[in-house]
């Protein structure tokens, strides 16, 4: 028998974090339960249908109203809230390995345009996103932001840095600098240097026309590997979303899920 999308321990870990529904004085249909509909999103997230073509046989009501409960847990926080509140349970589990981190980002088209889209220069100019993430030393994902496909890798480095938020879990201050910070080429400029030593952080950036590709993998090969992970949610292989918002609050359920994943694990 298939498991269910949503076991109960992680329905148990984003049902506290869901808002109250709204009060329907004037009755009319019964509400789609926020269980079933999470369902639906997580089925569209993982297959990569069409919202419109979600079976009935889900039981999670039509696409639009999943589209919906998506739309509207996105404009309450939830899905980020999902994923610092797994983050948190990571360190409390002591599954964050701080001592190295990788950044790194990858492009994707983006076949409806939209905002944070722009002509990618690796795709004969098609619109597209880029999706810029950073890792710990085993690759579970910190923190992410989208740009467009345009947007030269180096530019956003310290707005990705500084949305690494606090992580508690352990007594003592919350902590969200890793010690030493792995990037590929594009990141070769001194500002990015300067912005980690400012960080308190040890840049491990590779240098053009002097460290072989050969040496660069050595330890960024993890964030290749969250990449990978991603892209098997089949809906983020592709932005079919217009709405940013949308396209963000399917990234931030992903790495969720990669982080509950890791969290279940047995090492």
């Amino acid at each position: 028998m298939a498991s269910p999308l949503v076991s109960d321990a992680l329905w148990s870990i984003i049902e506290p974090l869901l808002p109250v529904p709204p009060p329907r004085p004037r009755g009319g249909r019964p509400r789609v339960p926020d269980r079933a509909a999470l369902t639906g999103i997580l089925f569209v997230l993982r297959s990569g249908i069409q919202w419109e073509m979600l079976p009935l046989e889900v039981g999670c009501g039509s696409g639009i109203t999943c589209w919906r409960r998506l739309r509207d847990w996105q404009e309450a926080g939830v899905w980020d809230a999902l994923h610092r509140e797994l983050l948190r349970r990571l360190r409390a589990a002591d599954r964050i390995d701080w001592s190295r981190a990788c950044l790194d980002s990858a492009p994707l088209a983006a076949k409806r345009g939209g905002d944070k889209t722009g002509p990618n220069p690796t795709d004969r100019g098609r619109l597209g996103t880029k999706r810029h993430l950073v890792t710990d030393r085993r690759g579970i994902p910190l923190a992410f932001i989208l740009t467009g496909a345009n947007t030269n890798d180096s530019m956003p480095f310290e707005e990705l840095l500084d949305s690494i938020l606090p992580i508690g879990g352990k007594p003592g201050r919350a902590r969200h600098r890793p010690d030493k910070l792995h990037a590929d080429k594009a990141y070769d400029h001194r500002r990015c240097r300067q912005a980690c030593r400012r960080r308190g952080i040890s840049p491990r950036i590779a240098r053009r026309g002097v460290e072989t590709s050969q040496k660069l993998g050595r330890h960024r090969w993890v964030i290749e590997r969250t990449f990978a992970w991603i892209n098997r949610y089949r809906r983020l292989v592709t932005r079919y979303e217009r709405r940013s918002d949308i396209h963000h609050a399917f990234t931030a359920l992903a790495c969720s899920l990669i982080c509950f994943n890791t969290l279940q694990k047995r090492f």
